[in-house]
């Protein structure tokens, strides 16, 4: 790339997450996390002594404008690797436009599996980082009945497949399920909870996100169901929801996630004192967010290997890295390019914050395809 060559000029990347839109309150989170890794870069020297220059774009939450900007970024803009995308629509609006042009794609979300593409970096959790335990302790805490409610497009409908699999082969039954616009407002999740008061589940597993997120809990609070009871069990709803749907109506319900706010340890409070410096102390991380910041840390020591943007020099310094996230120790998977992360599950109390209800005892590697379940891939 030409500005490769001039010395001392910037590394200039894409950035691609929604600020407005209906997926802006987390995706605002995700963009503050990439700039926040950007500033500790730029302030400790840089890349071989060259700052990284962010190209940021607002795709407003609509997943045909993603696969447009990544288009412009590396067209016009000469960008090669762009961090972005939360819902699973806007990242394959953007695999098309990177595989053509042989761009690299850093996606921080937890996602449904069943993916590769050699110009993707996946650094959220895949099924068997979440899905799996989830299932195994609401069942035992809970009970077997599960009662679905998705936002209505690709990402909701494949985990809710893959949760109705491992419920079936643990003696547990889908009772209800249903899904939801995008653009859901509280009034859509009243019939649906008159549904499950008549079905009575054991776990509510919800696969809702965006705005709808706080709108289905409140409307459980207002249909006066007990969390201690039949609680709302979810992979999507982090720390930034809860702040919107308000504390006590999040209390009791349920997340798996590699990363929490609560998590102890002294690589996590290093990191919450910077994140909260630059955004102010009522500001919480979430999972997504601390993805987003670890994978710009994990892409800068892979350029200063590497020295180049070049998708096919810049891949393979990727692959096998490994960095000290605020999660803990995280290594990026050769086999597919996904992440190995903790699977950690938390429940959501009075603070806005998730107390741990369990951890794997060491990072769990990426099984996008769920292999070492022990199932076909047809059988899912």
């Amino acid at each position: 790339m030409l500005h490769e060559t001039r010395t001392g000029a910037p590394w200039r990347v894409g950035v691609i997450f929604s600020s407005t839109g209906i997926t802006a309150v987390i995706e605002e989170t995700q963009l503050r996390g990439t700039l926040t890794a950007i500033d500790e870069i730029n302030e400790a020297g840089g890349v071989c002594g060259r700052p990284i220059e962010p190209v940021i774009y607002d795709p407003g939450s609509e997943p045909a404008a993603y696969g447009r900007l990544a288009k412009r970024l590396m067209v016009e803009d000469g960008v090669t690797t762009m961090f972005g995308c939360y819902t699973s629509s806007s990242r394959k609006a953007v695999i098309p436009v990177v595989e053509r042009l042989n761009g690299l794609l850093w996606y921080p979300t937890l996602y449904e599996g069943f993916e590769f593409s050699s110009n993707v970096i996946y650094t959220g959790a895949a099924p068997n980082q979440n899905s799996l335990e989830l299932c195994a302790y609401l069942i035992e805490r809970y009970g077997s009945r599960f009662y679905f409610i998705g936002s209505n497009y690709v990402y909701p409908r494949e985990s809710n497949r893959i949760m109705r699999e491992l419920l079936r082969h643990n003696g547990g039954e889908v009772v209800g399920e249903r899904y939801v616009s995008l653009r859901a407002d509280r009034a859509d999740f009243l019939p649906i909870m008159k549904e499950v008061r008549e079905l009575q589940p054991d776990v509510i597993f919800s696969t809702v996100v965006g705005d709808g997120t706080a709108h289905l809990y409140q409307g459980y609070h207002d249909a006066g169901f007990d969390p201690k009871v039949m609680p709302i069990a979810s992979l999507t709803t982090t720390e930034a929801e809860i702040q919107s749907m308000g504390a006590d109506v999040g209390e009791g319900h349920v997340t798996a996630a590699p990363y929490f706010e609560s998590l102890s340890g002294d690589g996590n409070a290093s990191f919450l004192r910077r994140y909260k410096r630059r955004y102010g102390a009522d500001s919480p991380t979430n999972m997504c967010l601390e993805a987003a910041y670890f994978q710009v840390h994990i892409f800068a020591r892979a350029l200063e290997e590497s020295n180049s943007l070049d998708t096919e020099i810049l891949r393979p310094a990727v692959l096998s890295a490994e960095y000290e996230a605020p999660q803990g120790r995280v290594a990026v998977n050769p086999r597919y390019g996904h992440t190995d992360l903790w699977t950690r599950i938390g429940r959501a109390n009075r603070q806005g914050q998730f107390d741990l209800v369990y951890q794997s005892p060491s990072i769990v590697q990426a099984d996008p395809y769920l292999i070492g379940y022990g199932r076909t891939v047809a059988g899912l």
